[in-house]
């Protein structure tokens, strides 16, 4: 490994002025700057950045905790805070929750222990008011930014989501407008705020277009596949016959949408799909599912830029962007209609 001390002995500068040049400092010519900067790259030297964090107070790293880098709808928003994070010159350390709170607990610890700059958080929800974690992240002052929505636990963060509510109220509006009015509905998991709310739409179409919400056209589900297959079996079993399904994610609708495919039941002839998230499997399923577009993208960004204010000091409000619905094959009218 080149050393500052090897392109002394090169150049014939000391140190301390390559150095200096190499920080940019004025007290060093241009020219000799030119000259020992390109010196350095011949040689292959890296600076090391633990020794700048030292002297700067500043890793130029931000901790991203999700809840894994398999969830589809995590992809593109790892993207989007990677490619706007190095135009700011940082790097991003990712760690995997598996939406366990020990294993959250862990993850950031870890990423406190490496001095992050800022934290951009998707938050493992649970029914208990406070997490000793997050009491630990404030008292450090640690910059940090959630991606979802907020809950009790976790309050004291501006937070960065979509609004769920007016979306799912699209969507269930949507399958209203197409003449439905069995419309069941596969809800998220009982701890997430955003599934309370996607619920909160699904209800608030219903009422608005004069349907009581039915409690034998909910069922309880989740936010995977696994989830989706056995609301279904579930909904099966208990004779339920609606005209169409709504859930709180993409996931959740293609594992209901397989096991009704599977018992002969036809999408959307014999019913209507819609999901929510708008991952790429959505739109390349068997049946191209409609679904709620969640802005993946544009969320990752607005996260990036409300932790680089919170890191220049300033104050920030929470932000909801919105969510379009992409009204793809599996949403028709009813057969009745």
């Amino acid at each position: 490994m080149t050393r500052l001390k090897d392109i002394a002995r090169v150049s014939g500068y000391s140190v301390m002025t390559i150095s200096k040049a190499l920080r940019g400092e004025p007290d060093v010519s241009e020219a000799t700057r030119a000259k020992i900067k390109a010196l350095a790259q011949q040689m292959g030297y890296v600076p090391d950045s633990s020794a700048q964090g030292l002297r700067s107070k500043s890793t130029k790293l931000f901790g991203l905790v999700i809840p894994a880098t398999t969830n589809p709808i995590y992809a593109r928003i790892v993207f989007a805070i990677e490619e706007r994070a190095h135009d700011l010159g940082y790097d991003v350390v990712i760690a995997q929750t598996l939406n366990k709170p020990e294993r959250e607990d862990a993850c950031l610890r870890r990423l406190l222990s490496r001095r992050v700059d800022g934290l951009l958080i998707t938050p493992v929800y649970r029914f208990e008011a406070e997490a000793r974690i997050y009491q630990e992240v404030l008292a450090r002052k640690i910059p940090a930014v959630l991606m979802g929505s907020p809950a009790p636990f976790c309050k004291s963060f501006p937070n960065i989501d979509i609004e769920n509510v007016i979306a799912s109220y699209n969507a269930t509006k949507h399958l209203i407008e197409l003449g439905h009015k069995q419309i069941a509905y596969l809800t998220g998991p009982q701890s997430a705020p955003w599934a309370h709310e996607r619920f909160e739409g699904y209800r608030r179409a219903l009422r608005d277009a004069g349907l009581e919400p039915d409690d034998k056209l909910v069922f309880q589900a989740g936010n995977t596949i696994e989830d989706g297959t056995k609301a279904a079996l579930q909904m099966l079993n208990e004779n339920c016959h609606p005209t169409a399904i709504q859930t709180a994610s993409d996931l959740v609708a293609i594992g209901c949408a397989e096991t009704l495919i599977s018992q002969g039941i036809k999408i959307p002839d014999d019913v209507s799909m819609v999901g929510f998230g708008n991952i790429l499997t959505a739109e390349f399923y068997r049946v191209p599912l409609t679904t709620v577009r969640q802005p993946k993208y544009r969320l990752g960004v607005a996260a990036v830029e409300a932790l680089m204010s919170l890191i220049n000091g300033e104050i920030i409000q929470s932000k909801r962007l919105t969510a379009e619905l992409i009204v793809r094959k599996s949403s028709a009218a009813p057969k009745a209609a």
